[in-house]
């Protein structure tokens, strides 16, 4: 009887291991496309011919106006959003570490570096993504695309809180670009990011004074309206896991780190009752040699 509980217990542990490891790893080489609900088919073929694909080989995700406006109604302009989906995605998934790679077609006010943050912020990593349209757009309702695509190939939903964060981050730094230029904007709302855990103990003025600081490092002027924007985002983003953020920002996994998290949890479990199971049958080797050796 003590055999088969043990037996069960160890059985119940390795398939929990293989369940967590198989939900948390994402296979590097997986594809999706994204194509906006609104396309004629000429503009689809276009797309394909933007991404260097055939129609048929990658699996193709439909992306609507209304799913569009999930996470962006109140942060954009409805001008900006439209009543249309144009923008398309296509995404691969890559080796561990490998961090977030943008490309884009047609779009205009989001830069690569825009997205790139925005994404990793929702937890995407480990990706190429190519952003393309048939002609001219903003490409913010782009991320709702990568967001529906990386989840069918996780088969996981990204939490809801950081999604909506990432698109926040997307529209703030937009508007914030189009004061102090792109690569400014990212970089000032990357030095709040790698201090969330003590902005977080900031009031509102000492977070002004602190932003304003990082302003004046940069050499760039911001409008009340920026300051306003930039304390309500760092507010967000403050109400996220941002333990380690500063790694995020440099693109390590954090799906390794969870993984590795975890086996280390599973690997204090044996070493607590390795005793046990030694006691019980020996060693690893004699345990199988019972279990499957006989008498």
């Amino acid at each position: 009887m003590l055999r088969k509980i043990c037996t069960a217990v160890l059985v119940a542990v390795i398939v929990m291991v293989m369940s967590v490891s198989a939900v948390l790893a994402v296979e590097a080489g997986q594809e999706r496309v994204t194509i906006g609900a609104n396309l004629s088919e000429k503009q689809i073929n276009q797309i394909y011919q933007d991404f260097g694909l055939t129609r048929g080989d990658v699996i193709e995700l439909v992306v609507t106006n209304d799913e569009e406006r999930e996470y962006l109604s109140g942060l954009v302009p409805d001008e900006k959003i439209g009543t249309r989906a144009i923008s398309c995605i296509y995404i691969e998934t890559r080796e561990e570490d490998f961090g977030i790679e943008v490309t884009t077609k047609n779009i205009n006010w989001c830069t690569e570096r825009m997205y790139m943050n925005a994404l990793l912020t929702a937890g995407v990593e480990d990706a190429k993504v190519m952003v393309s349209a048939p002609f001219e757009v903003s490409g913010t309702a782009a991320l709702t695309g990568v967001y529906k695509a990386y989840e069918d190939i996780t088969g996981v939903e990204l939490d809801k809180s950081a999604k909506e964060a990432g698109a926040e981050e997307l529209v703030v730094t937009g508007e914030l670009a189009e004061i102090i230029g792109s690569e400014q904007a990212a970089e000032l709302i990357n030095e709040l990011k790698k201090v969330l855990d003590q902005t977080k103990d900031m009031t509102d003025a000492e977070l002004r004074d602190l932003i304003l600081k990082i302003a004046a490092e940069q050499n760039v002027q911001l409008t009340e309206e920026n300051i306003v924007q930039i304390i309500s985002l760092v507010r967000t983003l403050e109400k996220l896991d941002i333990e380690d953020w500063a790694q995020k920002l440099n693109q390590l996994s954090q799906t390794s780190q969870d993984i590795s998290s975890f086996f280390d949890g599973v690997k204090d479990f044996f070493a607590g009752v390795g005793d046990f199971f030694t006691n019980v049958f020996g060693d690893i080797g004699g345990f199988f040699s019972n279990l499957f050796g006989g008498r």
